[in-house]
């Protein structure tokens, strides 16, 4: 398995605020997306979001062998 790191300086900003991030793996990154998916959007609209993601990708895997 190959690992990945990242190198990134994100900063997001609001009317009322900021934030800084600076994920270093995958995960870290994919936990900021989530996190300025619901501010932005909401619970709901973002689960839905990402549900539609899970989707897409399920759709081209095939059934695992038992």
């Amino acid at each position: 398995m190959t690992s990945v790191y990242i190198d990134a300086d994100i900063k997001a900003k609001w009317v009322d605020g900021h934030s800084s991030y600076s994920p270093g793996t995958p995960e870290e990154l994919a936990l900021i997306g989530i996190d300025l998916l619901v501010r932005e959007l909401g619970i709901e609209a973002a689960q839905d979001f990402i549900n539609r993601v899970f989707e897409r990708h399920l759709s081209g895997q095939a059934e695992p062998a038992q």
